[in-house]
Order: structure tokens, then sequence, then C-alpha cells
């Protein structure tokens, strides 16, 4: 079974030195040094990670990025991040860490694609959209709860997942397939190729709503 998280972070890093260290990406501030940066103390920097889900401790996560941006150069960095986590990180355990980034690497590599003047959707193979609908499934439930309506996941085949159940505004169903439910769910519903169905009203909600990360 191929490894899609790591063709997802070569791919990224490769599209980091062809974009360079001040190219915009979809996360709100970050340019791609940055993001560079994020993904180098999530494997690494154990004292960072934390602060990357605790909203108490990103103040020290923060700190610790600026640490890494004096320390090491942006070339440096994507080097870091093409090689991989060290030894000693959860992210270098091959089940823990294909899991845990299995959507990362693609979410991160679309934030830099998706964020230049002109982009392509792409055409993923099936086994790794089979992957992103397991993952996005998992996830969807944490990552939707700050969602205004309930919502319906559904891929172009017809398959379903209820992420949040119907509530007071109804329920919404967003069609499009897995690699492009993930990048709904994580906060990029600007950009996703998705299709939502509902009254209009809770659909213009959603589209707008704040959630993911």
């Amino acid at each position: 079974m191929t490894d899609y998280s790591r063709v997802e972070r070569l791919a990224l890093c490769d599209l980091f030195e062809e974009v360079g260290p001040a190219a915009p990406t979809l996360c709100d501030g970050w340019d791609a040094y940055d993001l560079a940066v994020h993904l180098y103390v999530r494997e690494a920097d154990p004292m960072a990670g934390p602060g990357i889900m605790i909203p108490a401790l990103a103040d020290t996560t923060e700190r610790r990025m600026q640490r890494a941006k004096e320390r090491y150069s942006f070339a440096e960095v994507v080097g870091k991040v093409r090689n991989g986590p060290p030894p000693v990180s959860i992210y270098a355990l091959p089940k823990l860490g294909h899991q845990l980034n299995t959507t990362e690497y693609f979410v991160h590599h679309e934030d830099v694609r998706r964020a230049q003047a002109s982009y392509d959707v792409r055409d993923l193979p099936a086994e790794q959209q089979d992957a992103l609908w397991k993952a996005v499934r998992l996830a969807a439930k944490t990552m939707l709860r700050k969602a205004p309506s309930g919502l319906v996941l559904k891929r172009p085949d017809g398959t379903t997942s209820v992420a949040k159940r119907p509530n007071e505004h109804g329920s919404v169903t967003v069609t499009g397939e897995p690699g492009e439910l993930v990048l709904f769910c994580f906060g990029r519903q600007q950009v996703a190729d998705v299709q939502l169905d509902g009254d209009a009203e809770s659909v213009e909600r959603l589209r707008n709503a704040s959630f993911g990360v």
C-alpha cells in the first residue's frame, strides 16, 4: 500500500522550493516559511507540539516556531520536513505516523497550491481517495462540531456519512471527492470543490461558518 502521507510530504516540499518562503498560503497570516516551520516543529519539537492542539499552550508553540525560524533558513527547514520526523518522534512510528499525517500533508499541500494565482483540482488515485474518506469520516465529528447545521458528507458514488446530526437549522449535504470533503471539513470551504444541498439559508450559513483548523 502506498504511503500517500509521504507522497504529499515530498510533493509539498518540492512546491515549497518552487514558490519560495514568502509565497502565500491558505493558513491565515502564514507564508510558506511559517507553514514549513509549523510542519517541522510539529514532528520534531515535543515542546511545540501540544500547543498546536491546545489553545492554552499556543504561545509556547509560537515561540518555538520563531526560535526555529531564527535558527534555520527556509531551505534548511524544508530539508528537515522532507527527511521526515526524527526517530524519537511519534510520527516516526510507521502505522501511527501514517494515520496522523494522512490529512495533514494533503491539506497543507493544498494550502500552498490553492493560494497561488492559478491551480487545478488534482485527480487523486482511488486508493488515496479511499484513505482520505476513511480519515475524514473519523475526523469530521470533531472538526465540524461548530458547524451551524447538521451535515452529511457524500461521495460522488452516493456513499454517505453523517458528520453532524440535524439541528434547528436543518441539515446540509456536502458532495464531493473525499479530498475535497477533507478540505471542506478542515475549514477550507471557500476553495473546496464540493456541492452543497439544503435550504438556501442553511447552505449560506454553512458556507461562511468558521470551523475546522
